[in-house]
């Protein structure tokens, strides 16, 4: 059974960081590409950024490049979201989730197979 559990949401002030982990038990993650994605209350869920299985490449919606990094720890089985210079509008629920395909580049939620619960993300102006 696939599980996936975030952690290291929180509240946090403009211009703040946080770093967000997914553990993974089930799959092996640098078999998969992952990503992480959000949702504020009313909106669409709504990609992030996300990380291939192969060569970890990574790619970014425009709204976090250059202040968000994701990044792999194969030997823990973990993705991470560092997020640096966060905004007000950062403000979501941050799900990570891993593709349920072999293809390298996924941003669409329906291309994702498996879930974490969400982890609250507030920031302050």
């Amino acid at each position: 059974q696939v599980q996936l559990v975030e952690s290291g949401g929180g509240l946090v002030q403009a211009g703040g960081s946080l770093r967000l982990s997914c553990a993974a038990s089930g799959l092996t993650l640098s078999r998969k590409t992952m990503a992480w994605f959000r949702q504020a209350p009313g909106k669409e869920r709504d990609f992030v950024c996300g990380i291939t299985w192969g060569t970890s490449a990574t790619y970014y919606a425009a709204s976090v490049k250059g202040r968000f990094t994701i990044s792999r720890d194969n030997a823990k089985n973990t993705v991470y979201l560092q997020m640096n210079s966060l905004k007000p509008e950062d403000t979501a629920v941050y799900y990570c989730a891993a593709a349920g395909g072999s293809n390298y580049y996924y941003r669409g939620p329906p291309d994702f197979a498996s879930w974490g619960q969400g982890t609250q993300v507030t920031v302050s102006s």
